[in-house]
């Protein structure tokens, strides 16, 4: 390996630059190759591309291997594309999401399969779980969660009639701009979706106290309309990248830790990696300490939760069917046993799917 304080010279450190690049293209054609290999054995045995445990081992060693300067959540975006590209080699997966492009769900299915799978738009989250039950699409990825809203009903709803399972989570941090050809004194209208406009209240109301709000129905559509000096629209950079319009200020959510928990469904779980989740919806009867009693199950079994919340059952009035993640894999024996204790108790218990957590390492000394 090269000292790079030893190269003196521009020139030097441009052929050394060369000389590693021709080797990166060596690797990574010979990568490719064994993953050609993987593909045919895969599909030999029935197996599928997407193996959610095995990517997750992939990027944990890549972050281990790592001694700087590059940081972490970097190495981890770049192993995303190696894999996406590996994966099309053996059959191009084809994702729906929560359209139109630009949007965050875009964001996120582009984070989780990269830019070598298809990524096919969808109008409503139910639609993506029906693209995904009539075998349009591989996977589909839907929100579940925001820290500052809580739980997405459309999706939590659809969960509990569709036969899919979650087999992979992302998450994302939520970055709101104002984009417009103007400026903040020349803007009279503002367009934004409602989840947008309720992450972003606070802020409008003391930079565009006079602006008129105007609901759209996606935040790609809002920073779309953003096209003369008076209009404005509120959205993600993706989207302002993709319909060419300027950003004029960044970061205009009220929380600054605003982030956006996606999940990834289709026919089959992960399998068990040891740092796994595991999401389940169950009912329980009409009688004093039901709940206490179900959840007491959870814990006396050690699970950790990690999202609760309850949602009408839509099957009689005031009933409820309570959603809950906790730290496990469905097939880790003390989860298991809970989940057959909780059968017995509960009206109805449905296993939603297990995946891998989502991990970025910290960063070596040497990249920070």
């Amino acid at each position: 390996m090269t000292d790079a304080t030893q190269l003196a010279t521009l020139a030097d450190c441009r052929r050394r630059i060369d000389e590693i690049d021709r080797q990166l293209v060596e690797l990574l054609n010979e990568r490719a190759r064994v993953s050609q290999q993987v593909g045919r054995l895969k599909a030999a045995n029935g197996s599928a591309v997407f193996a959610p445990a095995r990517e997750a081992e992939v990027l944990e060693q890549v972050q281990r291997a790592n001694s700087g300067p590059l940081p972490n959540a970097a190495l981890r975006s770049i192993w995303i594309e190696i894999m996406s590209s590996s994966s099309a080699l053996q059959r191009p997966l084809r994702v729906a999401y929560l359209g139109p492009p630009g949007t965050f769900s875009h964001e996120a299915a582009l984070k989780r399969f990269g830019r070598s799978a298809e990524l096919v738009p969808a109008p409503t989250i139910p639609d993506v779980f029906q693209m995904r039950e009539r075998g349009e699409v591989d996977y589909g990825i839907v929100p579940v969660e925001n820290t500052t809203d809580g739980g997405v009903a459309f999706a939590l709803d659809t969960f509990v009639e569709s036969p899919l399972v979650a087999c992979a989570e992302v998450e994302l941090p939520i970055r709101m701009n104002l984009v417009s050809p103007g400026t903040l004194e020349t803007i009279k209208r503002v367009y934004c979706q409602r989840v947008a406009y309720a992450q972003c209240r606070i802020w409008l109301s003391q930079h565009l106290p006079k602006a008129e709000v105007v609901e759209v129905d996606s935040t790609a559509r809002a920073v779309e309309l953003a096209t003369t000096p008076d209009v404005a629209g509120i959205g993600p950079e993706p989207a302002a990248e993709l319909y060419g319009r300027p950003i004029l200020v960044r970061n205009i959510q009220d929380n600054a830790n605003n982030r956006t928990r996606f999940l990834v469904i289709g026919d089959h779980v992960a399998a068990p990696t040891g740092r796994d989740k595991t999401a389940i919806v169950f009912a329980v009867r009409h009688r004093p300490g039901a709940l206490h009693d179900a959840l007491r199950i959870l814990a006396e079994a050690g699970l950790n939760l990690t999202f609760i919340e309850s949602r009408p059952s839509r099957q009689q009035p005031w009933e409820y069917v309570m959603f809950v993640d906790f730290q496990a894999h469905q097939d880790d024996p003390h989860a298991a046993k809970a989940l057959e204790q909780l059968r017995e108790q509960a009206v109805f218990v449905k296993v939603l799917g297990s995946w891998p957590e989502e991990r970025v390492l910290s960063d070596p000394i040497s990249a920070r």
